[in-house]
């Protein structure tokens, strides 16, 4: 009788299973607007973009928040000048955060010279500090997205900001984080020079708040990945662009270096062991969104993509990381290029080239301390950084870098961290930045 019932229960629940797969994904397959892809590629169908979801916290919308909106006179303002600010509250999931938190939207300009406003979030715990004024740690978020509703300056207030768990050991020990939308409002600035004008602009904006009682203030930079993308140009513009900064020191990790490498490693993809870069496919998906906006006729969409190029290219617009990650992995971008276009069309490898890092008029002129992953399958080593790196050593720059045998992008961040963190707390202390070297493979 057991055996029975055993058995009755089992076909049940085998019949609910079979009932459930077809109830859920027949309107999934349908609602799909993408064509059917190839067996190697993403089989994911059309995902609910962020803001979908967003929407539903009680924190109002950048997009049409008026807060963000430009002021009349933003062609008369300085760069880094305060257009307006407001103290709000910092969370996590809901959770206030023991910090004072101001927000400021500032002037600055984008990678072209166009004037525009973007926000810096300042975070002030309630550690007094003695001696000197209070240290800037400014820390770089690897936003990688095209949307401003995926900023910080969102995102910290909303609850949701992904590495609120990193800031904590700069704040703990009384420093001010300034974590700046360093990619514009739009999200357009991506991997671009743009990032490093708008870190640079974000400090400046927090010295220039006489209620913060920063103006005196050592400054130190920090990122990785995305973030050491805006790290990264912030230290290779400061003396070109705001010389007038005291930053003693860049701690940056996984850093997209080498454009045309990236690009070309992730147009292709391979699922064999010795190549990770299927999963790393969104994230020139992504960067090609943004360069769609900040270089309209050299990403000319309908020059470039198929129509099945394009669409996908249209899915990926509005997404934060976390979808555009589902979205574009597995999704090769060689296989929606129209006939006779390649990586190798001469304007875009002009794109690449000057947003490329180490240039040798972009040398930074501060301690840099680097690191990264050689199985990194989403900046592929050593093409993503290793050029970068020979041409800062070769430049004499106060460099030390390492490489990590660790087997995967995040898990490199996290392995860097004590490391990186202690480094740059060093220097902002005050203590010598220690020798240069490079080490690793």
């Amino acid at each position: 009788m057991a055996d029975g019932l055993l058995g009755g229960i089992a076909d049940a629940m085998a019949s609910m299973a079979v009932a459930v797969c077809v109830i859920v994904a027949a309107p999934v397959a349908a609602a799909d607007p993408l064509p059917p892809m190839p067996p190697d590629q993403n089989q994911l169908p059309n995902l609910p973009r962020e803001s979908d979801l967003y929407k539903f916290l009680p924190v109002a919308d950048p997009r049409t928040d008026p807060w963000y909106s430009q002021p009349a006179d933003l062609d008369a303002m300085a760069n880094g000048q305060i257009v307006r600010t407001r103290d709000v509250g910092t969370y996590l999931t809901g959770i206030p955060m023991p910090l004072t938190t101001r927000q400021i939207l500032f002037r600055t300009t984008d990678l072209h010279d166009n004037p525009t406003v973007t926000a810096t979030t300042v975070l002030i715990p309630p550690v007094p500090w003695i001696g000197s004024p209070r240290p800037i740690l400014s820390y770089q978020e690897a936003i990688d997205s095209s949307s401003g509703i995926c900023n910080p300056s969102f995102t910290l207030r909303a609850g949701i900001f992904k590495e609120i768990a990193l800031l904590t050991p700069f704040l703990i020990q009384g420093f001010a984080v300034v974590v700046t939308d360093f990619d514009g409002v739009d999200a357009s600035q991506m991997l671009t020079f743009g990032e490093g004008r708008m870190a640079l602009d974000g400090i400046r904006a927090a010295k220039n708040d006489p209620g913060l009682g920063l103006a005196e203030s050592a400054v130190g930079l920090y990122g990785y990945s995305g973030g050491g993308s805006g790290t990264s140009r912030a230290a290779e513009m400061h003396r070109s662009y705001a010389p007038e900064l005291n930053i003693v020191g860049s701690a940056q990790g996984g850093v997209p270096g080498d454009m045309v490498q990236i690009a070309r490693r992730n147009v292709t993809h391979d699922a064999g062991i010795a190549n990770f870069t299927g999963p790393g496919n969104f994230t020139l998906w992504l960067v090609l969104a943004n360069l769609t906006k900040t270089y309209p006729d050299v990403f000319d969409p309908q020059r470039l993509f198929t129509t099945e190029g394009q669409e996908l290219l249209n899915n990926i617009q509005g997404r934060c990381i976390w979808t555009s990650a589902a979205s574009g992995a597995y999704r090769p971008v060689n296989s929606y290029l129209k006939p006779g276009i390649a990586l190798e069309d001469p304007e875009i490898q002009r794109v690449l080239v000057e947003q490329s890092l180490g240039q040798p008029q972009n040398l930074p002129g501060m301690p840099v301390f680097m690191w990264h992953g050689i199985w990194d399958e989403l900046l592929p080593f050593p093409e993503s950084i290793q050029s970068t790196v020979d041409k800062y050593w070769d430049g004499g720059v106060d460099l030390r870098y390492y490489t990590m045998p660790i087997p995967e992008h995040v898990a490199a961040d996290i392995a860097g961290l004590p490391a990186a963190v202690a480094w740059i707390t060093a220097v902002l202390r005050g203590l010598p930045p220690g020798p240069r070297f490079r080490m690793g493979i």
